[in-house]
């Protein structure tokens, strides 16, 4: 699933479509302040514009396969 943006938080700073390694942004300034997500199916779900945007106005919706656990099995034990 594709980030999603604020609109009402986005500063217009380009900052998600600077730092996303996978170029799922375009910032074009002059015809709308807010990026748009180009390639929503090409999100990694790497969080890296979630934890760069100044303004918080990105997060992801992470799929639920994405959220499976890993639990070892030492983890499952039984303690007397």
């Amino acid at each position: 699933m594709p980030p999603v943006i604020d609109r009402e938080k986005c500063v217009g700073c380009g900052t998600c479509a600077d730092i996303c390694n996978s170029h799922i942004f375009v910032h074009e300034p002059d015809k709308d302040r807010v990026p748009r997500v180009r390639f929503p199916d090409e999100c990694w779900h790497c969080d890296s514009c979630v934890l760069d945007c100044p303004a918080g106005a990105v997060r992801l919706r992470i799929p639920l396969p994405f959220m499976m656990l890993h639990v070892a099995s030492e983890g499952l034990r039984r303690q007397s």
